[in-house]
């Protein structure tokens, strides 16, 4: 068995890619490997195999091992509610609420359970492939650090050092990171990784030789920039848009400051005949054709700041115009006529009126419903798979008029009786390609290219399994999984 690490010397400098593509050579290489990451802060999530959730870029990494994703691959899931508390989930399931303070004392009792997870997969494969969090040079973290040198040094794994020059600065963070670790955590490191390299190498090499002159590790690669790679995003909402055909369906999502699992728009941002624009604060919504509310951690809070911002008014003025309004999960709760949040699980215990477009009411309850559906869209009866993350209990007249039937024999979500407001608690729905053409054929669009998004994916994750074999060298990283 090897565990080999991956951490960065900033948040987004590449650990999730670096890690799905490890994965996916080391599987080319005839070798079961399976991804992990100790903790994570993410609002964007998956629902596993065994039931549970964790962080989405394991359910992607997964899928790179070409494995169904599992709890044990991210044991620790942290998805804030607020600036200074998270939900605390520990093996796929919603434990406590914390703020940081309370949390920085409970990591002792996390890492139990980071240590047990990475134990079972230990067993289980010949390699484990870690993605650390942030920066492990964070001085204010290290206490207790259950997510990069803390767990390396506990497991005793060699670590890769990945740094993003792209952002400039590149030998600044490499360095600075290296020199404010510890003599036996700068062992642990084997290697630079340098990402989003545009140019010519030749001009990089000088200060890749003083790289490694100063430190006297090695440089295993640098990887080119590219710039029409897609993997799902662990936080930042990713604006890139695919090259567009001429006639486009105009879709816009509010950006909500609690928004969660925004990996629901990925295929539409992908899709040629979807104009996907998202809107900040102090925008105004612009004329669609479609608009999304997307989900949300914190979905009083975030009604409010959606009012604050002026968008309830310019809802009804696209529904008065005939616009289409689809809400997921938190969006959904948002169209009917209450929020209840007794038991305070999302902010101070209370209630707020929805935007009364569909006659429910939502109840928010401590054990959250985490499912992987299949079932048909209402829309055409189309096939429809997807996942529901969600602690609400939704009840009224309006959930009669079902908008997907779910193979299991229960009803989920609600179309308006004219057609113009469908809301469902299914994430996904756009993966699915009969799903996805119908809601956009719903939405005014009327030739619909189908596009596969899990094709996609997986031809992007060979492509990142490519660049691993072209500008990484193979040799010590060989070395390194025990290959």
């Amino acid at each position: 068995m090897t565990t080999l690490m991956v951490q960065g010397t900033t948040s987004d400098a590449g650990k999730s890619t670096l890690v799905t593509a490890l994965c996916r050579w080391v599987k080319r290489q005839g070798v079961r490997v399976v991804p992990f990451k100790p903790q994570n802060m993410a609002l964007n999530s998956a629902v596993t195999a065994d039931g549970g959730e964790i962080g989405r870029a394991q359910a992607v990494q997964a899928q790179a091992c070409g494995l169904e994703p599992h709890t044990d691959m991210n044991p620790v899931l942290l998805k804030p509610n607020s600036d200074t508390g998270a939900q605390v989930i520990i093996h796929g399931r919603a434990v406590t609420t914390m703020n940081a303070v309370a949390y920085h004392d409970y990591k002792s009792i996390a890492m139990q359970a980071v240590l047990a997870s990475h134990e079972r997969l230990s067993a289980a494969y010949p390699v484990v492939m870690v993605e650390g969090a942030g920066s492990p040079a964070e001085i204010n973290l290290r206490a207790g650090d259950i997510a990069n040198m803390g767990f390396a040094e506990a497991v005793d794994c060699p670590v890769l050092l990945i740094a993003d020059i792209n952002r400039g600065g590149v030998f600044a963070h490499l360095v600075g990171t290296l020199e404010l670790l510890s003599p036996s955590e700068q062992a642990r490191v084997k290697g630079f990784v340098i990402n989003r390299f545009r140019g010519d190498l030749a001009l990089l090499q000088p200060g890749l030789d003083w790289l490694e002159a100063r430190t006297g590790k090695p440089v295993i690669g640098v990887l080119p920039y590219v710039m029409d790679l897609h993997l799902e995003a662990e936080d930042g909402l990713d604006r890139r848009q695919a090259d567009k055909a001429e006639q486009v369906l105009k879709v816009v999502v509010p950006v909500l400051p609690r928004i969660s699992n925004h990996t629901d728009f990925d295929p539409l941002r992908l899709h040629p005949q979807v104009d996907l624009q998202f809107i900040g604060p102090g925008q105004v919504i612009p004329p669609a054709d479609l608009i999304i509310l997307p989900g949300s951690k914190s979905v009083r809070s975030d009604l409010a700041f959606l009012r604050a911002n002026g968008w309830e008014t310019a809802i009804h003025r696209h529904l008065r115009y005939g616009g289409k309004l689809l809400g997921i999960c938190g969006g959904l709760q948002m169209l009917g006529q209450h929020v209840h949040d007794p038991l305070g699980l999302e902010g101070a215990a209370g209630s707020s009126a929805g935007l009364g477009l569909l006659d429910f009411e939502t109840t928010l309850e401590r054990e959250k419903q985490l499912r992987n559906v299949r079932g048909r869209l209402a829309l055409e009866d189309a096939e429809v798979s997807g996942y529901e993350i969600h602690a609400g209990v939704t009840l009224g007249p309006a959930l009669e008029h079902a908008a997907v039937h779910l193979d299991d024999g229960r009803c989920d979500g609600a179309r308006s009786l004219d057609g113009q407001i469908v809301g469902t608690y299914l994430h996904g729905l756009f993966e699915s390609p009969a799903a996805s053409s119908a809601l956009l054929r719903w939405s005014g669009l009327e030739d619909v290219q189908a596009v596969d998004y899990h094709g996609l994916r997986e031809r992007d994750i060979e492509r990142l399994a490519d660049l691993v074999e072209r500008h990484l060298d193979t040799g010590l990283l060989r070395e390194l999984c025990g290959i």
